[in-house]
């Protein structure tokens, strides 16, 4: 190969790394799997305020963005936490006294404990009840589903909220596209390299390094192997309780 067809090769793969998806791969027409056999409920009560807050971290749901497209998973689903995020298509089917017509897309962002329908090994969503309501009866109580993994679609960059104090940042990840559950983290102010964050709980990353009045860069990654790097998201000056938007993946 010569140099010119190499350097377009490294272009073209730098392009695919920072949009989040290759060109090639299926999940470019917005499916990230085969459907599969499922149960659904609901909980959160007809407002969904029941369901604000939850295992993810994710806190208000509206102000978030997720409004009440979303979902706790059962433990098989839930893969301790790394699927907070993820996005999932449902229907309901094979029982037409209480199935309605069309699919749903909702977020993941709480966890279905153990307990009945949510034990292990069962493939379980528990909806909020409006957006349940969109593919079954009120009445039904449970209901069969197929869902698929979707990728995710965000109005607006990933955002990353600042908490904890100096020597601990703990950055809840919201708003993220494309396969929308997010598996690694790592975070680079103006003065360090690059640094690998741990995952706390939920999307809840944490570094213990002292990173007070530095800019602040993130590089994100998702469970299909995709990344996105934010630069310099915060400013210098970033104070702790702070949301700041980077990035986005190519949906």
């Amino acid at each position: 190969m010569g140099l010119l067809g190499f350097l377009v090769v490294v272009l073209l793969s730098l392009l695919n790394f920072v949009h989040g998806f290759p060109r090639n791969n299926h999940a470019h027409h917005g499916y990230l799997g085969p459907w599969i056999n499922a149960h659904a409920t609901f909980y959160g009560g007809g407002d969904a305020s029941g369901t604000m807050g939850g295992a993810c971290g994710f806190g208000n749901l509206y102000s978030q963005g997720y409004g009440v497209n979303t979902a706790a998973l059962s433990t098989a689903l839930f893969d301790n936490g790394l699927s907070c995020g993820a996005c999932y298509e449902l229907r309901c089917v094979n029982d037409p006294q209480w199935c309605l017509p069309g699919s749903i897309v909702v977020t993941a962002t709480n966890f279905c404990p153990p307990g009945g329908w949510c034990d292990p090994p069962n493939h379980h969503f528990d909806l909020s009840q409006p957006i349940f309501q969109h593919i079954a009866q009120y009445r039904a109580g449970i209901v069969p589903v197929i869902y698929r993994r979707v990728r995710c679609r965000r109005s607006g960059g990933i955002r990353f909220t600042i908490n904890g104090h100096s020597y601990f940042n703990l950055v809840l990840i919201t708003n993220v596209g494309g396969a929308g559950d997010v598996h690694s983290v790592a975070i680079k102010g103006s003065r360090t390299r690059w640094q690998p964050m741990s995952r706390n709980w939920g999307q809840n990353w944490q570094s213990n390094s002292y990173l007070n009045g530095q800019s602040l860069s993130f590089l994100v990654t998702t469970s299909n192997g995709r990344s996105v790097i934010s630069y310099n998201v915060a400013p210098a000056g970033w104070s702790f309780g702070q949301t700041y938007t980077g990035a986005q993946f190519r949906f």
